[in-house]
């Protein structure tokens, strides 16, 4: 992982500030620290509360050769120091300014590689109880290293479910959008299905108006003059029957229902006829059922049963 790292959860550093406390307490020293490194800074982050313990958090101090953790992180392992003045390298360091000159400490690291500080325990004088508990020691680094890879772990989750929730939040988005778009197509293709079901009734009437009025009187003429020609009259008989065969559907749609009806009761009729409800007809046409209404049972009335008891759709779609 790489990039901005997690804050240090409280409920973490409690757990942090019990392990340092049990540290000193076994190994017998004033100081047990986790030291946190933002270079060039290497700062006490959490300490023990322990007598004799001159190190407070927030104690800040500038990465230098001279710097015990500092030789920790050089090292990328364990330093051991049992007496600084023994030791030319370690004979100056900053830490005895406290007089601590024992010195034992581990890198702590992110899951990723990168430094987090180190854990460490210091004394005044040479300990023999510290020097056995180095293995403690690591183990309490490891439970440490531990814990920041959960903290990375549920920053990342914390993340994802983020970026999940800002996806779904989009998806629902775009449903509600689609939806209403859907929605208004739907009103459209019924206002156009609508407006083809009038048209082609039009239509249908004015053909049926033409064949009636147009060709139906010269078919009669035409036959009358052929009294002499029984071939020439069969051809007409079958011209007249072909022609009440295609006209008879509209006959029965158009001219015997419609023609007694409004233009909004043919409406009306038309959308009943499609199993349309009440409710369906007023949303299309943009009226209250309660007029729709009010149009069905002039239906009704006009053809015969406004008492009957019988289905208007099926009486409609039987005339057809």
């Amino acid at each position: 992982m790489t990039g901005h790292k997690p804050e240090i959860s409280p409920e973490t550093i409690e757990k942090w500030q019990r392990i340092v406390d049990l540290i000193a307490r076994v190994a017998d020293v004033p100081a047990s620290l986790v030291m946190r490194t933002h270079e060039p800074y290497h700062s006490v982050f959490v300490t023990s509360q322990s007598m004799d313990n001159p190190y407070q958090p927030g104690c800040k101090f500038t990465l230098n050769e001279k710097l015990y953790c500092y030789g920790v992180l050089q090292r990328d392992g364990e330093l051991l120091v049992e007496d600084a003045a023994c030791e030319p390298e370690w004979a100056d360091n900053d830490d005895l300014e406290h007089g601590m000159s024992f010195y034992i400490g581990y890198p702590l690291k992110w899951p990723d590689g990168t430094v987090f500080g180190t854990i460490c325990v210091l004394d005044t004088r040479r300990n023999r109880r510290a020097l056995l508990f180095r293995k403690g020691l690591q183990e309490f680094a490891r439970v440490i290293e531990a814990d920041l890879e959960l903290l990375v772990e549920i920053k990342h989750r914390t993340e994802l479910e983020a970026e999940l929730q800002a996806t779904l939040d989009q998806l629902e988005l775009r449903v509600i959008n689609r939806t209403a778009d859907l929605e208004e197509a739907n009103t459209a293709l019924r206002v156009l299905l609508n407006s083809v079901e009038t048209s082609r009734a039009e239509y249908d009437a004015n053909v049926l108006r033409q064949i009636k009025g147009l060709v139906m009187p010269h078919l009669a003429k035409l036959r009358s003059r052929l009294e002499a020609d029984p071939a020439g009259r069969v051809y007409v008989e079958l011209a007249e029957q072909n022609l009440k065969s295609i006209t008879s559907t509209m006959s029965g749609q158009l001219t015997t229902i419609f023609e007694s009806l409004t233009p909004t009761e043919q409406e009306i009729a038309q959308m009943i006829m499609r199993g349309q409800t009440t409710k369906d007809i007023a949303r299309t046409l943009s009226r209250e059922p309660s007029t729709v209404e009010f149009h069905r049972n002039n239906i009704r009335h006009k053809l015969g049963l406004k008492r009957s008891g019988q289905n208007l759709r099926s009486l409609l779609l039987s005339l057809q």
